[in-house]
Order: C-alpha cells, then structure tokens, then sequence
C-alpha cells in the first residue's frame, strides 16, 4: 500500500467530518490515513480584563491535548471502519507549515472548513486558504457532516472545467473519483462573449447560438479521450452562459464532490486560487477538491 492520505485536525466538528470523509476515500482508494494536528506552543501574554488578571491555559494541558486529538481520531476511525490502514501524530510546526510538509507526497490532503449554512456554504480561514494557494496536493475541503460520507459518496462527481486551460491532472481526479464511486460525472463548462463581440455580438441570436455550438464542439473534443479512457462513466456536459461558478455552485447541491483546479503560481505573497475555485470554496454545499496544475 503505497498511497497516503493525510487529514489535519484542529478539534472542530468540521476536521472531525473531514477526517470521516477522509477515512471512506482511504477505504475507497486503498490508501493509508495519515490523521495529524499541526501545533507548536506560543506564549502569550493576557493583559488584565476588567481589572482582573487572566491567566494564560498550561502548556502542559495544550500539549497534552494537542497530542490525543489525532491518536484518539484515529482509534475510533479504524474501530468503525474495518480494514481502514490509519496513523496519528502531532506536527510541531504552525498550522499552515505543518500542513504543507505533511502533504508532500501524499496523494490528497483533507481539510474541515466551516459551514455558515446550507445556502451559504464554506467559511474558508487563512491557514486552509493558505494551504489550498500553495500546495502541490490536490486538496478537499469538508463541511461539517449533513449527510453520511457513505451516502455521500452515491451522489454524482462534478467537474468545472477550463476549456481556455483543459489540464490532465484536474480532468483525470474528476473522472477517477467518479469511476470509484460508481456514479456519473457531471461536466460544467461557463462561457462568454468575447471582448471583441461588443454589445452588437450580444444581442444578436445567430452569434450566440454559433458561439454555444463552438463551445460545446470543443467540450466534446476535451472529454473524448477521457470517455475512451473511462467507458464505464456516464459523462453528462454542458455548457453554460456566464461564469460557471453559480452553476457549479448550484450543482453542488446534489453532488458528493465538486472539481476544480487552480494554476500553480510563482509568487510567493498571496491566495493565488483564482475567481471560480474561491467562489466554489466559499459557497458549494458538497465537499471540494481543488486539483493544482501547471
């Protein structure tokens, strides 16, 4: 067993729903689970509040939390999983940097992230925002659970794909994920007129209807050696008006796991995920993956 997926937890219901979903997925993909807590020990200093004095939580209590958390995870997810290969350990590192080393070599990292409700998704913070701009990994972020990771995983895989930049590795985790789980992979690709179409391009009929004919030729070109590659994945597509995130979004209603990519970046300041995966991250219901390509 050569595959590792790496789940980080801060104690929040939502890490504790990613480390269930990550637990299915090492089932479904036959890979060992690395469940980890990143934490490295600062001082600080309370000032009074009130006129009264707050004392600073022991380091000894902190540390001894902060080291059951991943074991005792672990524990109960082999005990309900049957058959689930599973580690623990405590990073000492900041969040993020911890993070980021353990999800070298691994094949996918998980990450809870905060639900604000059923309409309004993700609340996204800046050490998973950091995370997700700057690893190779492809990474997914969990909700808490609405529904069982089991159930979860019935429901169809959705791709946002890039026509302008159709990259391998984020098509391929699309149709992988959907091939193990049995279910259908549903591609939406957001289109618009060019700049030099104006307003005249706009409100003419014929060069919309032209234009969708074009974009959904070239759909059909992208995914044809994927549906060769995959025959047993039924592939509905379509091709939409206007950005894709508010379809994507929509869409992840009834999906078990939205797919987007982000562009590797070279600076080093800086969320660099792009404007469909920050809008997917913050707003989709269902679980996402966000695939880093070149």
């Amino acid at each position: 067993m050569s595959r590792t997926i790496v789940v980080g937890l801060d104690g929040s219901a939502e890490s504790l729903a990613a480390a269930e979903w990550a637990a299915s997925e090492a089932l479904l993909t036959d890979a060992h689970l690395r469940v980890v807590h990143s934490w490295l020990w600062h001082p600080y200093v309370y000032a009074p509040l009130a006129g009264v004095t707050v004392l600073p939580p022991s380091e000894d209590t902190q540390l001894e939390w902060a080291e059951r958390l991943p074991h005792e995870t672990a524990d109960r997810l082999a005990a309900e999983h049957s058959g689930l290969s599973v580690g623990a350990e405590r990073l000492a590192e900041q969040p993020a940097t911890g993070l980021l080393a353990a999800a070298e070599g691994a094949e996918l990292l998980v990450l809870g992230s905060r639900g604000l409700s059923g309409v309004r998704g993700f609340l996204v913070g800046s050490v998973a925002l950091s995370v997700v701009a700057r690893t190779r990994t492809p990474v997914v972020l969990v909700r808490a659970a609405t529904r069982p990771a089991e159930e979860a995983s019935r429901n169809d895989v959705v791709l946002g794909l890039d026509l302008e930049h159709p990259d391998a590795a984020v098509i391929g985790f699309a149709f992988e994920a959907a091939e193990r789980r049995a279910v259908d992979l549903r591609v939406v690709h957001g289109w618009g007129l060019p700049p030099y179409y104006g307003f005249t391009g706009a409100s003419d009929p014929s060069v919309n209807a032209d234009l969708l004919i074009e974009a959904q030729s070239r759909l059909t070109e992208v995914l044809r050696p994927w549906r060769d590659k995959f025959p047993e994945v039924d592939v509905p597509a379509q091709t939409v008006i206007g950005g894709a995130a508010p379809h994507l979004i929509d869409a992840s209603r009834e999906a078990g796991l939205v797919v987007v990519g982000r562009r590797n970046r070279s600076a080093s300041v800086g969320a660099h995920i792009g404007p469909v995966t920050q809008a997917v991250l913050h707003h989709s219901t269902a679980p996402v993956a966000v695939v880093p390509h070149d």
